[in-house]
Formats: structure tokens, sequence, C-alpha cells
């Protein structure tokens, strides 16, 4: 089935791409989820007028997400946790946790979007990376320290 590309796909294309892909690929994922739509004469030419609308729109997601990056790389996190004497935290702090810190902060970020390579377990600072956009992503500076509440 040929069809027209409303947003990017990575595995096939980017917006506005006209490719042939699977009549069933096209039906049960790509139709329904308003990825594509069929090519035909008549959406080809409407297309043309959504893809300009479709472009500006990205480009304010991508400037709103660039704004929360510069925010974010100037942000600090701290965040108390439980450790013994020599350091080490009895746990760790997870994606789930750093989520939670920026969002008292004042971001609403998916933990989804958080990279950790693995749970912190030492006390100190640690950097940590946010994806916030396919080609915008920030660091973190993220603080434990030893909870005084024992």
């Amino acid at each position: 089935m040929r069809i027209i590309l409303r947003e990017d796909v990575s595995t096939i294309g980017k917006i506005g791409d006209i490719i042939d892909v699977s009549d069933g690929y096209a039906r049960n994922y790509l139709l329904p989820k308003k990825l594509a739509i069929e090519a035909n004469k008549k959406n080809i030419r409407e297309f043309e007028h959504y893809k300009n609308a479709m472009l500006r729109k990205a480009e304010k997601v991508k400037q709103a997400s660039q704004s929360v990056a510069d925010r974010l790389a100037s942000t600090t996190l701290t965040i108390k946790a439980t450790s013994g004497n020599d350091g080490k935290l009895f746990g760790a702090v997870t994606n789930i946790d750093i989520a939670e810190a920026l969002k008292a902060e004042g971001f609403e970020i998916d933990r989804k979007k958080i990279s950790l390579e693995e749970p912190i377990k030492r006390l100190g600072t640690h950097s940590v990376t946010v994806k916030l956009h396919p080609e915008i992503s920030s660091q973190v500076s993220i603080e434990v320290i030893a909870d005084s509440a024992e």
C-alpha cells in the first residue's frame, strides 16, 4: 500500500514521505494511529497544506523542549536518602525518584525520559541525562545527601 507519513516514524521515514509498506502494517498500525494516510491524488494535495502546519507545530515543540533543556541544565536537584557510614545508600535512587524531584521543582517529565545507566547507590553529585525530544537532551545534576531524620 502506498502511504503518506503524517509524522516521523523511526523505522520507515520522515513526515511527508510517500512510501510503500505492506497492507497489514498500514491498516493495522499506521492508519489507526493516524501516523499515515493513503496516498491518492486528493490526499497528496491536501497533505501539502497539512505538512506545512505540522512542520510549524514540530518546530514549536522543539523550541519548547530546548527552553526546558536550558532550564534543566542549570538545575541541581537534591534528593535525601538513608545511607550507612561509608556513604552507601540503603536502597537506590531511581528514575522514579528523580522524576518526583523534578516535579517538585516544576518540571513535568515522564520517568521514561530519564536515562540512568544504573540506579544511584552512593551519596554525592551525579549527572543524569533527560531526553526531552529526539534531537534534544539535557544533563541534570543530582545531589544525593544523607537523610538526617533517622
